[in-house]
């Protein structure tokens, strides 16, 4: 098996400004919604320390994030109660998920620091998403796009109503 490659020299502008731009915390998107009333249409669930909203820009409908409240990029700078908390968090995320979607998997799983594909590295977050077999499609292959079944609103409407409300158990 080989591996073809397409080349895209173009995109090497976007990664040279990207790379050598200078990170920002201010106007944090992660930070803003954290401090957003709960009715925004986003925020799912809160904790004490962390919260689970959904992605604005979804790989897949049902496509949510949890974050630590506090405004922290590292996960070794994270406290003991913070990890704690955001680990249950997500896993009551992929209760709410697999109760909305019935999908064939999930992916949960963090991207930090810019090179890893942080869009938001100075504010960690956890991705939980479901996923199905061939949900892959040529408009992802080909144009880039990809074709959500539902607006977020639903997708918002459907999570809400399958989110548990005590920490799932044996």
């Amino acid at each position: 098996m080989t591996l073809d490659r397409l080349w895209a020299g173009w995109r090497s502008t976007y990664i040279d400004e990207v790379a050598n731009a200078e990170p920002s915390d201010a106007g944090c998107v992660f930070c803003g919604l954290a401090a957003a009333p709960d009715d925004d249409g986003q925020v799912l669930a809160r904790g004490p320390l962390t919260f689970a909203m959904l992605n604005l820009y979804p790989y897949t409908s049902g496509h949510l994030m949890v974050a630590p409240l506090r405004h922290v990029g590292d996960l070794e700078a994270l406290t003991t109660d913070e990890a704690g908390e955001l680990m249950e968090l997500t896993r009551r995320a992929t209760v709410a998920v697999k109760a909305a979607y019935q999908p064939d998997g999930m992916n949960v799983g963090m991207n930090l620091g810019r090179a890893a594909g942080a869009g938001v590295p100075g504010h960690l977050h956890v991705h939980v998403l479901p996923r199905w077999v061939g949900d892959t499609n040529f408009m992802t292959s080909v144009a880039e796009a990809r074709v959500l079944p539902e607006p977020l609103t639903r997708s918002f409407e459907r999570l809400g109503a399958s989110w548990p409300a005590e920490p799932p158990g044996p």
